[in-house]
């Protein structure tokens, strides 16, 4: 009587059940490791577009609002305002915002929005990146009695008029960049997208 013989069904069982086991514990080691190259909800947050409410905003005041981890501001200006910003154009290194890199193409204007008395920019200098601050004043002794109100960089100088460009013998290179937004209703913006022509 042999003792070699091999008992197929045994051995077809042992070799399934040894597989699935072996694709389970595979399964448990790739989905967590799969799941790390994946961003987090934090992450996809931080470049979803945002909403601003600006039914409280008063003309002359701003309001912000982070996207991409960036404050984003938003100012009611005035008529007073919007007829001023010509009076700066002589100042400004860039008054006709030609370079296209800093605002959509909606934005391209003297007042660099898409509706006049609001405005939309990233509250970074281009400079080195520091956030100016607003300045609505009107020829503050520190800025100067030309000084018609804007933006003042408080790291090195740079001075912005109230569409966020920039003026002429400052560090900064460019004007404030003005990011893609459109008009959900009257008093919402969403901040992100360029959505439909306005």
């Amino acid at each position: 009587m042999s003792t070699d013989t091999v008992d197929k069904g045994k051995r077809r069982f042992l070799v399934a059940s040894t597989s699935v086991v072996g694709a389970v514990g595979a399964g448990f080691v790739a989905v967590p490791f799969l799941s790390s190259w994946m961003p987090s909800e934090r992450a996809k947050n931080a470049g979803a577009p945002i909403e601003a409410d600006i039914s409280r905003l008063e003309e002359g005041r701003m309001l912000t609002v982070e996207w991409q981890s960036k404050p984003v501001w938003v100012v009611r200006r005035s008529e007073k305002t919007l007829a001023d910003l010509e009076t700066n154009n002589a100042s400004l290194k860039d008054p006709a915002s030609d370079n296209i890199d800093q605002q959509p193409e909606y934005a391209k204007s003297q007042q660099r929005s898409r509706k006049p008395e609001i405005l939309v920019l990233v509250g970074i200098c281009t400079h080195l990146g520091c956030s100016p601050t607003f300045r609505p004043d009107i020829a503050p002794a520190d800025l100067g009695e030309d000084w018609l109100g804007g933006f003042f960089c408080p790291c090195h100088s740079s001075k912005f008029d109230m569409a966020g460009r920039v003026f002429q013998g400052v560090p900064a290179p460019t004007n404030l960049v003005v990011p893609p937004h459109y008009y959900v209703t009257d008093n919402t913006i969403l901040i992100g997208e360029d959505g439909e022509a306005a």
